[in-house]
């Protein structure tokens, strides 16, 4: 990690989550899966109809609903992510084109592997990003085992070579998280490491209840991204 991103994540360290040093074995083993699988089935009746009123505007815009991408997930398998639609079809052939006439925007997706102003993403699109309602499809890959409600942010394996931790691998990649909700709009890439080994280490059902509640309030806030 540079100088730089190292900076900034001490920055964030403070205002971040409070994690506990232990890492308890019941919680870890035995408990978490069972909670998202039992949380993801209570909130169903509410989040089903949501997601296809959603899914319906994204047809109403000419698009297809739903839209899959291969991440790593734990012991780093690759499985699919489901989010609802919110850029253009044609969008790694854009992000390509706007990144080669904008140097600027280059740096910004070199370091950050995303972009403030994303030219890919729909005028809906925006608005289910910063509400963080693209993502509730991912239900359906925690109660499939693949993610968890709180866990490492998903990663694409062509990222891999760009990260240099080890915790992520140990763990369900999560819907929400630890680099999710603690200034991840103003670090690095490479400096999820730090945060994801920091969440593994500290693994609690305390973290992960204080991770969920701040989660609230970065959707509120509509930091979501």
């Amino acid at each position: 990690m540079s100088v730089k991103s190292q900076s900034v994540v001490l920055a964030h360290v403070a205002a971040a989550p409070s994690l506990e040093k232990s890492r308890p074995w019941l919680y870890r083993s035995l408990i978490k899966r069972p909670l998202d699988t039992v949380l993801v089935l209570l909130t169903s009746p509410v989040v089903l109809p949501l997601v296809l009123l959603l899914a319906l505007a994204v047809m109403l815009d000419g698009k297809n609903p739903f839209y899959s991408q291969k991440r790593v997930g734990r012991d780093g398998r690759i499985f699919r992510m489901w989010k609802l639609r919110s850029m253009v079809h044609d969008a790694d052939q854009r992000l390509e084109a706007y990144l080669a006439d904008n140097p600027q925007a280059r740096q910004e997706w070199d370091a950050t592997q995303k972009l403030r102003n994303d030219p890919r993403v729909t005028r809906f699109g925006r608005l289910l990003r910063a509400s963080s309602m693209d993502e509730l499809p991912q239900l359906w890959n925690v109660l499939t085992g693949e993610m968890s409600l709180v866990g490492p942010r998903p990663m694409m394996p062509d990222q891999q070579t760009m990260y240099s931790g080890q915790g992520y691998y140990r763990l369900r990649p999560g819907i929400t998280g630890f680099w999710q909700t603690a200034g991840r709009n103003r670090t690095t890439f490479a400096a999820r490491a730090w945060y994801d080994d920091r969440y593994e280490r500290g693994l609690s059902f305390g973290s992960d209840l204080s991770i969920l509640l701040r989660t609230v309030a970065v959707v509120l806030d509509r930091t979501g991204c």
